[in-house]
């Protein structure tokens, strides 16, 4: 849905330790295994989820059931609003992930590492925005 466009905001439980122009590279897990691009952050939001869902609940892609069960026994929630985003004309599949970086494990949540280290783990050159062509 990020990649769609229609999610713009991805929800978290626990504070991420991003700040604002940083990338996240998405993991897409089963059945798809694979690593399917990134997104430049724009904000981290903090909120109540009752604020975080009048504010943002249609960006999350998230129906307001599935947004109440995650946010269940929270008192506040994070929002990483997505900048811009792009995605990888060729996904790079778990097995040539794993080959790449001896021991990666598809993470639980996130697993932080540089952009200089993932153009150099996965042989990427350059890296070009959705919509910079």
């Amino acid at each position: 849905m990020i990649f769609a466009g229609t999610k713009t905001v991805e929800l978290r439980r626990m504070r991420p330790r991003l700040k604002k122009g940083d990338m996240v590279f998405v993991y897409v897990s089963s059945p798809v295994k694979a690593l399917e691009g990134a997104f430049e952050v724009a904000e981290i939001v903090t909120g109540s989820p009752r604020s975080m869902w009048r504010q943002f609940g249609r960006e999350t892609g998230l129906s307001q059931q599935e947004f109440d069960n995650y946010c269940s026994g929270k008192s506040l929630v994070y929002g990483i609003r997505v900048r811009r985003c792009w995605r990888l004309a060729d996904p790079i599949r778990l097995a040539n992930l794993k080959k790449q970086r001896n021991g990666f494990h598809p993470p639980q949540g996130y697993q932080y590492i540089s952009e200089q280290e993932f153009r150099n783990r996965l042989g990427l050159q350059s890296l070009a925005w959705a919509g910079d062509n």
